[in-house]
């Protein structure tokens, strides 16, 4: 967990993804004698300014409107560079390489406007096993002044050396009617995806480097996906608001995939993104 001692890092500027990406290469085994917790730094980053040709850019390739306002998702474009940072960093106890997203829980009081300052912090908490290898939370966040706009907790798996445990849940039943839409994924896209976000995970972009890791081809980033299917209920999405999303299967492109959007009588809404044929999920998430 954070200590209360946590050390703040201020930064002139976003961290260069593909130093990140080159520094994560070299890192695929720990040091010898490495830290086994998470280092007691928050990163931070003020008076930042969006770019909104990136915002326009993001807003184009995720199907969203572009607007005035920042999307509910783009805050994690902002702040990954710096989640890049720590897990690079030396003193970080896990390799960056071969980290699974597995959940991002986005809270947001009000949307931010594209042309308010933005003052960023990210930290590393709760590093935790897992029955599959460990987990750890990034938690960041973003301010206008004072005021605190928008807050994410990203949970990452480093596969290996689990508990062993099992997951005891019951089978799922699907009563699924028919798709509200169907998203579509091609190299093209998530490529021009990577480009606007700056993850350029070479499981999402390159064949060699999505087989290095155990897949049959590229896959489609999970922030994508997360990010595509709030075009369905865009309009609908209330300035306060929580979108707490679970990834699943990988989308392995080229891919079609259908989405089940369903409101509550309370207005939350369950989204979910499944296979067209086999009906498993890549995304399940609540928004309300």
């Amino acid at each position: 967990m954070r200590s209360v001692a946590n050390k703040i890092e201020r930064l002139d500027g976003p961290p260069s993804m593909l130093a990140g990406y080159a520094q994560a290469a070299l890192g695929l085994l720990p040091l010898p004698g490495g830290s086994s917790t998470l280092p007691e730094r928050t990163l931070a980053l003020e008076g930042y300014q969006v770019d909104p040709a990136n915002l326009a850019a993001y807003a184009g390739v995720c199907g969203l409107r572009l607007t005035n306002t920042l999307p509910l998702t783009y805050g994690f474009v902002l702040t990954f560079p710096m989640v890049m940072k720590l897990l690079v960093a030396r003193d970080f106890p896990l390799p960056a390489m071969g980290m699974v997203h597995v959940q991002n829980r986005i809270e947001q009081s009000r949307p931010a406007t594209v042309d308010e300052p933005l003052d960023i912090t990210v930290r590393a908490e709760n590093l935790r096993p897992h029955d599959k290898g460990t987990q750890l939370d990034f938690i960041s966040e973003i301010k206008v002044g004072r005021e605190l706009v928008w807050r994410q907790v990203s949970t990452f798996l480093k596969i290996g050396g689990g508990t062993g445990a099992k997951d005891k849940k019951a089978p799922e039943e699907l009563t699924l009617g028919a798709p509200a839409t169907v998203l579509k994924a091609d190299q093209k896209l998530i490529s021009r995806y990577a480009a606007v976000s700056g993850d350029r995970n070479p499981i999402h972009v390159s064949s060699l480097g999505a087989k290095a890791f155990g897949f049959p081809r590229t896959i489609a980033h999970g922030m994508w996906s997360a990010a595509a299917a709030l075009a369905i209920v865009e309009g609908r999405i209330p300035d306060n608001v929580v979108y707490d999303v679970r990834f699943g299967k990988p989308v392995i492109l080229p891919a079609k995939v259908n989405e089940y959007a369903e409101q509550r009588a309370d207005g939350t809404w369950e989204l979910a993104l499944r296979h067209p044929k086999k009906l498993y999920p890549h995304l399940t998430a609540t928004l309300g």
